[in-house]
């Protein structure tokens, strides 16, 4: 399962939160706590906000904690708005395209999870895309799928609702007795930071809801440092939005 984290707040370094914590998420691409394996280490990814409404995205096949360029942009890049995300692969090949975190116009998604009998249930679901969305699409993820059919749903007007009808499009094509589809995602549309978790049969995975001392929230599959005690665990089947706070000092 991968890793992943979500920060919208007073701009700030992204290394204060990807790389120099005790439990950063690079940290957790070699040592995650509460994740079936514990190496993430085919690729990662970065997606920030600055002046322009798109979001910038840097992604890579190597392992977070090998890349030197990673922990670099992390120094220098400081950001209000950001996603960072560590892959361990269950469906596609280990590529940059099939790295997180993936964006559409001003909207970048990253994912942790799976979709149940992907294989056996892809070509359905690729039917429910339009043309333009289709052809989009550029890696061979359940991830990225996922993203294009909330986006096709309207993630951009009533997130609840597009969480809704495609977990219910996924329900309608799961094969009888297959294995449950389970997944937690974070987004972004350049104002504001989402976050939702879900599972077909109850168990979704982690995702935590952490805030910083100046004020900004962060979302993490995993708390950052042992030492924090203002974490606490997303809702399961709810849609949770966190606004950029007004830029403070840090």
């Amino acid at each position: 399962m991968c890793r992943l984290l979500a920060y919208a707040g007073p701009p700030r370094a992204m290394a204060d939160l990807v790389t120099e914590p005790c439990h950063s998420l690079v940290h957790q691409s070699q040592g995650a706590l509460e994740a079936k394996f514990p190496v993430n280490g085919d690729g990662f990814g970065l997606a920030w906000y600055g002046h322009a409404a798109a979001p910038g995205v840097y992604r890579d096949t190597n392992p977070a904690w090998s890349d030197e360029n990673l922990a670099s942009l992390c120094r220098v890049v400081q950001s209000g708005l950001f996603i960072a995300h560590v892959r361990a692969a269950t469906d596609g090949a280990t590529a940059r395209e099939n790295c997180h975190p993936f964006a559409h116009d001003h909207v970048c998604f990253a994912h942790n999870g799976q979709i149940g009998n992907y294989p056996q249930v892809r070509r359905s679901l690729e039917n429910n895309l339009p043309d333009d969305l289709f052809h989009h699409r550029k890696g061979s993820t359940d991830s990225e799928l996922l993203f294009l059919l909330l986006m096709h749903h309207g993630l951009t007007t009533n997130a609840q609702r597009a969480v809704d009808r495609v977990t219910a499009l996924l329900a309608a094509a799961a094969p009888a007795h297959g294995k449950p589809t389970r997944m937690t995602c974070v987004w972004a549309d350049g104002q504001s930071l989402f976050g939702f978790r879900y599972g077909s049969d109850g168990k979704a995975p982690t995702l935590y809801q952490g805030r910083t001392a100046s004020g900004g929230h962060v979302l993490a599959s995993e708390p950052l440092c042992d030492h924090f005690k203002n974490w606490t665990a997303m809702p399961v089947g709810q849609v949770v939005r966190l606004n950029r706070t007004p830029q403070a000092a840090l």
